[in-house]
């Protein structure tokens, strides 16, 4: 593929780690973001301390605080900003832009208010006169893991198959890989949720319980994703793939995971206040659950991990209490997946 003007929106740790996969394919590179700190320390030591120590990227990739020069030229444009604030960026894109380019995103959340996801948010704000399908990029990936160049393996979606193939071209190397989907509903939901669920599994880990318990959470939470995502008009067999049980694995077994990492703390009983001040970075899954827990009471979905961390979060429930009052729930069958 001859070489395309990517503009990737969020210089944080997957941004960065993107970054330089799409350089690698030889691609130009152009990072917005609005800490003048970072981009000045992209652009001169061309490295981005706050999230990787020890990385130095090619001085190829730009960075600036100026989003009209990052859109300008570009072909194609990559969001990996926090859930938050992606409408907000949205919007600026779609007052700044002057030709069509192909839309993205990286992100994993569910907007607080609204509970819709992030597709949905890119198609209202930005008109289609300046946009392809938006294509998702998600699946199982540590940002630490794909900026040493490790093998990996996750998912473009969109509901334009020829959409999702070009960003397929545009990103897949030796080293990483993307394959093509047209459920856009599950890639996202799957993304989305499996925070929830990681934040469950560090849970258990700060509590002290072992592999059976981190086994059990992790394969109830598929199940409790699938039933929402599937209430809400996605194929249950994405849950199966990269993007479903995939991410759910890798987000939630591993210490690189800020969600993991943040159910732990809790479990060890500290404050979510402080677990929140010191992670440095967004964690989606707390915010995640509260949308996650309204739209499931909303369409009477069955989510009991979910509910319990909604509790600890949101109510104050205790912790140790909320995991021991799941074991006591109605009995089930295993595969009733529509039942409530």
């Amino acid at each position: 593929m001859t070489q395309k003007k990517i503009a990737i929106l969020g210089p944080g740790s997957w941004g960065t780690a993107l970054a330089q996969v799409l350089n690698d394919n030889g691609h130009q590179v152009v990072l917005w973001g609005n800490i003048p700190a970072q981009i000045e320390e992209l652009n001169t030591h061309h490295t981005n301390t706050h999230y990787f120590k020890d990385i130095v990227l090619d001085e190829k990739i730009t960075a600036t605080l100026d989003l009209a020069e990052a859109l300008q030229d570009a072909e194609a444009v990559l969001f990996v900003v926090p859930t938050k604030v992606t409408r907000l960026v949205a919007k600026q894109v779609a007052e700044l832009l002057d030709h069509k380019v192909t839309i993205m995103h990286a992100s994993k959340g569910l907007e607080p208010g609204t509970h819709e996801r992030l597709s949905t948010i890119l198609e209202e704000e930005i008109p289609e006169q300046w946009r392809s399908e938006i294509v998702v990029v998600s699946g199982p990936s540590h940002a630490e893991e794909t900026i040493v160049r490790d093998i990996t393996l996750i998912t473009a979606a969109s509901k334009d198959l020829e959409a999702a193939s070009y960003v397929q071209s545009l990103f897949s190397n030796h080293y990483f890989r993307l394959y093509t989907n047209t459920d856009v509903i599950g890639v996202e939901t799957a993304g989305a949720l499996k925070n929830i669920i990681a934040v469950g599994a560090g849970a258990l880990h700060g509590l002290g319980y072992g592999d059976n318990a981190k086994a059990a959470v992790i394969t109830r939470g598929l199940a409790e994703i699938t039933r929402l995502g599937v209430k809400l008009g996605a194929n249950p067999l994405t849950y199966s793939g990269l993007s479903g049980v995939g991410d759910l694995i890798v987000t939630g077994t591993s210490v690189h995971s800020r969600n993991w990492r943040a159910g732990d703390a809790l479990g060890r009983g500290e404050k979510l206040e402080d677990i929140e001040a010191n992670m440095g970075m967004v964690i989606e899954g707390i915010s995640t659950t509260k949308v996650a827990y309204e739209i499931a009471q909303e369409l009477g979905v069955y989510m009991p991990i979910t509910t319990a961390i909604y509790k600890v979060i949101y109510e104050g429930a205790d912790i140790k209490e909320s995991i021991l009052g799941m074991m006591s729930n109605a009995f089930k069958s295993e595969n009733e997946w529509g039942q409530n």
